[in-house]
């Protein structure tokens, strides 16, 4: 027997996302601070946490969150009639210095707090436990959003530290390729390649530490969720940071490759880097939660199989 109300608590939740992708495709854009492209993999979290769970969603509680859906529609809405051009003005009269960033981070705070908001009216305070993939991946984007605005390119000198590094292990891989000429200086890289020279500056969004930021809260939440020992959450903690970084390491170095075996022209060059962190990172954040939860489902039928299934995990 379906659990209907649960199909319509999901329907409820996911409205808002679901109106920004039908009436306003274009801004589901896959570049990280130009777009709303993390709403879908926010409806995707909500949905594959929601479905299949046999908690049943009173009335009382699913009518008292579509208002709140209607809400952020209209705010939705009200972007596209002028509410955008307030948010941009305001930002340029407080001197924000990446003003696109800034009017992105509200989407997203909105966003944020309707999830968090419905899933707490639908489950109360095990919403956490529940499924907080969705809202803490939200907040995440948001929070980075805001440092991109407010401290834009290297002003922020913690998330900017490990970028030399990564550039010099760069450069370390495409001398050792043979792929072209590449120098690193401090946080720019000079290449030359089939189609000429380029000079590249990066700056920690652009070198993946907001991906590194975002997967820590998000596989955190998931893991708070897993009933697995600590240890062994640990384990896949540094695992998956480990592979973040390596994935970000990928994504630095396929910029560079477009630069130096396909274009060096600026604009083309531009269009390829928007869309490369995301496309990188939001599958290898699935995929490795989905080899943990097919790891951890298979070691706990064996130990059921066994009859050694441990007690549950509050931790």
């Amino acid at each position: 027997m379906k659990n209907w109300n649960l199909i319509f608590g999901i329907a409820i939740i996911s409205s808002p996302i679901l109106f920004s992708m039908i009436a306003f495709p274009d801004s589901i854009t896959w570049s990280w601070n130009e777009g709303r492209g993390g709403y879908l993999f926010a409806l995707i979290f909500v949905v594959a946490e929601l479905v299949g769970l046999r908690i049943v969603i009173s009335k009382k509680r699913l009518l008292a969150v579509i208002p709140m859906a209607l809400l952020v529609i209209a705010y939705l809405i009200s972007l596209e009639y002028g509410f955008r051009d307030y948010i941009i003005a305001y930002g340029e009269s407080i001197d924000i210095p990446l003003i696109f960033s800034f009017t992105w981070m509200w989407d997203f705070i909105v966003m944020a707090i309707f999830i968090l908001v419905a899933l707490t009216v639908f489950f109360g305070k095990r919403w956490i436990r529940i499924a907080p993939a969705a809202p803490i991946f939200l907040t995440g984007t948001a929070i980075i959003l805001s440092l991109d605005a407010f401290f834009p390119y290297d002003t922020l000198g913690p998330l900017q530290y490990v970028v030399p590094y990564f550039i010099q292990a760069n450069v370390w891989i495409i001398t050792t390729l043979e792929l072209g000429t590449a120098v690193a200086r401090d946080n720019v890289m000079f290449l030359r390649g089939d189609h000429g020279s380029i000079a590249l500056q990066v700056f920690w969004p652009s070198a993946g530490v907001h991906s590194i930021i975002i997967f820590s809260l998000v596989i955190g939440a998931f893991m708070l969720k897993m009933n697995i020992p600590r240890g062994r959450k640990s384990v896949y903690f540094i695992i998956g940071i480990i592979g973040t970084i390596v994935v970000n390491l990928i994504r630095i170095f396929s910029l560079s490759w477009y630069a130096l075996k396909v274009t060096t022209d600026p604009v083309a060059w531009e269009e390829y880097h928007k869309i490369a962190g995301e496309i990188m990172f939001l599958p290898w954040l699935f995929a490795f939660i989905l080899i943990v939860i097919v790891i951890e489902t298979r070691r706990l039928k064996k130990m059921e199989s066994k009859g050694n299934l441990p007690p549950k995990n509050n931790s």
